[in-house]
């Protein structure tokens, strides 16, 4: 049984910065992708980075929002990190960890394909 577990959200003002881990069990395989997700009460969830591992070298994207600010990387085969500067309010939410392999059947950005999921970790950033 796959399960992903997160770690190191928190408080911190803005400016701040916060790293972000999540470790896979149950599942290790070599090509994959790993995902953020976050999601604020009353909106919908919304991707933040991904990175597909296993196919010589390491590709990510990002949303918009955090290009430039946020750097997600696979420190093992199976944890992921999302380092996240320069923290704002509106980066305030519930992180997520998703994991999923191939064949891929949608866009990274769209969450409702991913099949695996982690309970998430909080991250409240204060102006």
């Amino acid at each position: 049984q796959v399960q992903l577990v997160e770690s190191g959200g928190g408080s911190v003002q803005a400016g701040g910065s916060l790293r972000l881990s999540c470790v896979a069990s149950g599942w290790s395989y070599n090509r994959k992708r790993m995902g953020w997700f976050r999601q604020v009460p009353g909106k919908e969830r919304e991707a933040v980075a991904v990175i597909y591992t296993g196919s010589g070298s390491d590709t990510t994207y990002y949303a918009d929002s955090v290009k430039g600010r946020f750097t997600i990387s696979q420190d093992t085969k199976i944890r992921v990190s999302l380092q996240m500067n320069s923290l704002k309010p509106e980066d305030s939410g519930t992180y997520y960890c998703a994991a999923d392999d191939p064949p891929y059947k949608s866009a990274w950005f769209r969450d409702s394909e991913w099949p695996y999921w982690g309970q998430g970790t909080q991250v409240t950033v204060s102006s």
